[in-house]
């Protein structure tokens, strides 16, 4: 077992408060991904589980054994950061093994482990080379062969990937999902890149302000956003936005005047909320429509493309509509639209979204909440 329960963590610097009392549990060979903001303590947190950092209040338990004043080494965990670390005058043989050489680990044992470590990412010609004589992505590999070879409870990722080039970090998020596989390891791992949790990650955690928004599996994070917040910050392009008011409250949902007066009904409850209430209307690039000539446009947002972004697979294209606002919209590659284009869009209704003056999202409708 390989589980970490924080309990009300707290985290100060002074009379500033960075962690403001997060209450979370990891499970066993779980991925776990903390994703938010510069600046919203997610490197904070993950330096207090490793014992980087002092726990101001709260608890933390590791296998249910609680952990605040345990040393670091003593803690069961590795840690992988941003900067690769490595040192330039040995070997990547003797990188990877040497906080078992400090250990006092045997030095055939030592070598076994290096040695299964180095197989296991693909590093077993490389090891008798020094760093400098590897690319990045091979360097960062050697730092989590580094990790490896202590065997650890709980894998910890600080960054790793954001010094590498674009193609390198796809390939080794790659390698760190197919590697989370082959260990059936747990994994914590720090990203402001919401692409690398969405498609690394068991479970989401979001942390805005020292605070958690939500946690939850990828999808229900994109599909089921707690608050506008974590709407617009999962998701690339992320969520089109747009004030509305409330007109009419009935069996169907809401009907909303968005922006130029154009009215929709949508199945969301009103939550308390009342006719003439101020809310957010919200609706992904993908779940708007670009109507064609031959299309009924009588319930369609008209609007004038501004920008174009043709990205081969898909096209995404930004369309000036009423009162100043504008609508992201993707599509497929094969879109003809252009610049400066006269355009008609229609929203997938059952997808949009509305979220109440305090940020908060209503709830759908039953009939439509899976």
């Amino acid at each position: 077992m390989a589980t970490v329960n924080l309990k009300g963590l707290r985290k100060s610097y002074g009379a500033v408060e960075v962690i403001k009392g997060v209450d979370l549990e990891v499970e066993d060979r779980e991925f776990v991904v903390f994703v938010g903001p510069s600046g919203c303590g997610k490197s904070t947190l993950l330096r207090m589980i490793a014992g980087l950092e002092k726990i101001t209040g709260g608890d933390l338990l590791i296998d249910g054994r609680l952990s605040n004043d345990v040393a670091p080494a003593k803690r069961g965990l590795a840690m992988v950061f941003q900067s690769y670390a490595l040192y330039p005058h040995m070997t990547i043989a003797d990188n990877m093994g040497f906080a078992l050489r400090i250990e006092g680990v045997p030095k055939a044992e030592r070598a076994a482990k290096v040695q299964a470590a180095a197989e296991t990412l693909q590093l077993g010609p490389l090891l008798q080379r020094r760093p400098k004589e590897l690319s990045g992505g091979q360097r960062q590999r050697v730092a989590i062969g580094r990790a490896i070879v202590r065997n650890p409870k709980v894998f910890l990722f600080d960054e790793p990937l954001s010094n590498l080039d674009a193609a390198l970090r796809v390939q080794m998020r790659i390698e760190l999902m197919r590697l989370h596989e082959q260990l059936q390891a747990t994994m914590i791992y720090v990203t402001h890149d919401q692409v690398e949790a969405m498609t690394m990650a068991d479970k989401i955690v979001v942390l805005n302000g020292g605070r958690i928004e939500q946690i939850g599996a990828p999808l229900e994070l994109y599909n089921h956003p707690r608050n506008l917040f974590v709407a617009g910050f999962i998701g690339s392009p992320r969520m089109n936005t747009l004030p509305a008011r409330i007109v009419e409250i009935d069996a169907r949902g809401l009907s909303l005047s968005l922006p130029g007066g154009k009215r929709v009904t949508l199945p969301v409850s009103a939550g308390g909320l009342k006719v003439g209430s101020d809310v957010t209307f919200g609706i992904r690039p993908e779940h708007i429509t670009l109507l064609n000539g031959a299309d009924d446009a009588g319930d369609a947002i008209a609007g004038t493309t501004s920008i174009v972004e043709h990205l081969g697979g898909l096209t995404v294209f930004h369309t000036a509509i009423a009162d100043g606002q504008t609508l992201v919209v993707q599509t497929d590659g094969k879109n003809p639209v252009r610049a400066h284009s006269e355009v008609n869009l229609r929203i997938d209704r059952d997808s949009a979204h509305v979220f109440g003056p305090d940020g908060t999202a209503l709830p759908h409708l039953a009939a439509n909440a899976a």
